[in-house]
Formats: structure tokens, C-alpha cells, sequence
């Protein structure tokens, strides 16, 4: 019965893809517009990287979502996650659940998993 569900892979994936674009886009949202209103406070100093990182998860999060560029943009974010985890949350401690990093980690294999399984159904990637 559950080989039958084999055949769904791709919407399954698809389905992957759109809400790992959502999630994404709405912490460039938040770091761009402050929408939806953040109950972390700024950190001083970190303006230059916080815009960045802002336009990569909002433009990364669009792209994810729709589809396009899904393989190139997903090794993008991949790596840009995986740095994320070490500079700002492996230095609070060990563990992921302590130290607020498990989103960084998930987002981070998630991109990973993209990266080689493409973007499955309903993308800009598998049009025509």
C-alpha cells in the first residue's frame, strides 16, 4: 500500500519546495520591512548584513517558492545557512534547541535536499 506513494514524489517535493519558499520569505520580510513585526531586537553594527541577508531570504524565498532557479539558489541559501548556524548561533552553545539554531539547521538541509532533488512539481523550472 505504501509503494503506491511513490508515485506523488514530485507533487510531494513541490509541496516541500513552496512552504520551505514561504518560511523563507518571511524572515526577509522581516528583516527588510519588519513585517511581521520582530520581538528580537536589532543588534547594532549588523545593519550592512541583516540587509543582505534580508535580500537573500526574500529574493531566495520568492525563487524557492515559484520554482526558478530552484538547484543554483538552493546551493546559495544552503551555504548562506549553514554560515548563519556557526557565526551567530553556534556560538550561544552547544545544542540547537538552546541556542535558537534549529530553524538555521532545517533551513539549511532542507536547501540541501533541493539542491540535488529539484524542484519537483507546479515550478517556473519544469515548464515546458
Amino acid at each position: 500500500m505504501l509503494q503506491g506513494l511513490s508515485r506523488y514524489s514530485p507533487q510531494a517535493l513541490g509541496v516541500l519546495r513552496i512552504v520551505v519558499g514561504l518560511l523563507f520569505l518571511e524572515h526577509g520580510s522581516q528583516k527588510l520591512f519588519n513585517f511581521p513585526p520582530s520581538t528580537m531586537p536589532a543588534q547594532p553594527g549588523m545593519e550592512t548584513l541583516m540587509i543582505v541577508t534580508g535580500i537573500l531570504e526574500l529574493l531566495g524565498g520568492l525563487l524557492i517558492l515559484v520554482g526558478f532557479l530552484t538547484r543554483p539558489v538552493s546551493f546559495v541559501l544552503c551555504g548562506m545557512m549553514a554560515i548563519a548556524y556557526f557565526m551567530v548561533h553556534a556560538q550561544k552553545g552547544f545544542f540547537p534547541a538552546n541556542n535558537m539554531g534549529d530553524a538555521a539547521i532545517l533551513f539549511c538541509f532542507a536547501f540541501f535536499y533541493l539542491f540535488f532533488a529539484g524542484p519537483g512539481a507546479w515550478s517556473v523550472d519544469n515548464r515546458g
